[in-house]
């Protein structure tokens, strides 16, 4: 099963369960756009982070599993071979479902990214808004055939680099010189009324 092999199946285990979350395919584009910026959030570091958003505390070994997945995350985007690959579901997974997950990891990558920093260099803005059109997807029963299937493998070959064009060139700084974890010592400061303006800004436009 490829499943297996990329660590679907595990991450599935683990994240499915949370509501704040549409999919590990999200998670995995939030940890992408977070290091495009960062070094590798440690566990503790994790959790606060997901609690800027409103995510239960998680158990140690889903931590782990975060910090593990960043640390080769960060590498792979800085390899030269581009060999970078989202985390999605094989092909023995329905069509419409694939795609829902490609739009939940491009969603993803823009929060991450938008979490982190928010500085976009020249000719980012371009990359992040692909990001989000691809975020903002509807499957339709009529593209569930052949063509359809090429159109996905070319989107997700297209948009599956983006993240190695935002880290490439990038200086890695701390998570805790980030703006990550301002955010996170602002909502503990926060009153109970106010929202999140930082979330909601880099949340992308997506159909309910």
């Amino acid at each position: 099963m490829q499943d297996d092999i990329s660590g679907w199946a595990t991450w599935e285990a683990f994240f499915q369960g949370i509501e704040e979350i549409s999919s590990p395919s999200e998670l995995h584009g939030l940890l992408t756009g977070i290091v495009c910026v960062t070094e590798a959030p440690s566990r503790e570091e994790w959790q606060q982070i997901l609690d800027t958003l409103n995510v239960p505390e998680l158990e140690e070994d889903a931590l782990a599993m975060l910090s593990e997945e960043a640390e080769d995350v960060a590498h792979a985007l800085s390899e030269d071979e581009l060999d970078y690959l989202p985390m999605l579901p094989d092909d023995e997974h329905l069509l419409a479902e694939r795609v829902q997950a490609l739009a939940d990891w491009c969603a993803g990558v823009v929060l991450g990214f938008g979490l982190a920093s928010g500085h976009l260099r020249r000719d980012e803005r371009d990359l992040i808004e692909h990001l989000q059109e691809v975020a903002a997807v509807e499957f339709e029963p009529s593209d569930d055939d052949e063509d359809g299937e090429m159109s996905y493998q070319e989107l997700l070959e297209f948009v599956r680099l983006i993240p190695v064009s935002l880290a490439m060139g990038r200086k890695k700084i701390a998570v805790a010189e980030s703006s990550l974890l301002k955010h996170y010592l602002e909502k503990l400061q926060k009153r109970p009324d106010q929202s999140d303006s930082v979330v909601e800004m880099f949340t992308p436009h997506r159909p309910s």
